[in-house]
């Protein structure tokens, strides 16, 4: 399956809608946590405690989106089974970094943050060679989803708002100023982890989504 690399996608457009999403839906969490609205739903605790408000569920919807799109375009995956194997590689390759750095490292120490983080990078490089489209447009969606987070993150612990934009992983989180504390569990992790958890857990759905309609397509008859 190769990619048509002739062809281009506004990356603006293709991402506006998904951005725009993801930004009412960070919009809406700060407001429920702030209220104190269902923890269900809008969690305070740290890490978000799995509530169900959040844009981290949308990496496989919009990585699916994206692939439609750009398959739709023209701009198919060099080999949709790449993507996969890709992606499954890079997701053991996370986990079995953050077997060993929990292991080894206080749990969610600034140092086990910076382990973590740097597999996910490495991990969300090895994306781009199957389907350079779909890495591009989740990098770029990753960046609009994720900046706006980081902002309110940094007012938040700025302001000690006590959502879980501010609170940190545990007990044991050294002592540190605000804004350093902000590089850590602000910066670091939503540009250097989520952004390339986007594009590995996009990159897979996209993939399977490219190779699921490869297979559904029906061949052009061969003239005479």
């Amino acid at each position: 399956m190769a990619e048509n690399t002739s062809k281009e996608v506004n990356i603006t457009s293709l991402i506006l809608v998904p951005a725009l999403i993801s930004l009412a839906i960070t919009i809406l969490r700060l407001v429920g946590e702030l209220q104190h609205w269902s923890e269900t739903f809008f969690s305070p605790k740290p890490g978000g405690g799995n509530a169900i408000v959040g844009i981290s569920w949308l990496a496989p919807i919009f990585g699916i989106y994206f692939a439609v799109k750009l398959s739709n375009a023209g701009l198919r995956p060099f080999s949709a089974a790449k993507g996969i194997l890709m992606a499954v590689i890079g997701i053991v390759l996370v986990v079995v970094v953050a077997i060993i750095a929990t292991k080894t490292l206080p749990q969610a120490s600034p140092a086990a943050i910076i382990v973590i983080t740097l597999a996910m990078v490495v991990a969300a490089f090895f994306q781009q060679k199957p389907w350079p489209a779909l890495f591009k447009a989740l990098l770029w969606y990753g960046l609009a989803a994720r900046i706006p987070v980081a902002i309110i993150m940094l007012i938040a612990i700025q302001r000690n708002w006590g959502t879980h934009y501010d609170v940190v992983p545990n007990d044991s989180f050294p002592a540190m100023s605000w804004f350093m504390k902000w590089v850590f569990i602000g910066a670091i992790p939503q540009i250097l982890l989520w952004i390339p958890f986007t594009i590995i857990i996009g990159g897979l759905f996209g993939s399977i989504t490219a190779a699921l309609k490869g297979r559904g397509a029906v061949p052009k008859a061969t003239p005479a």
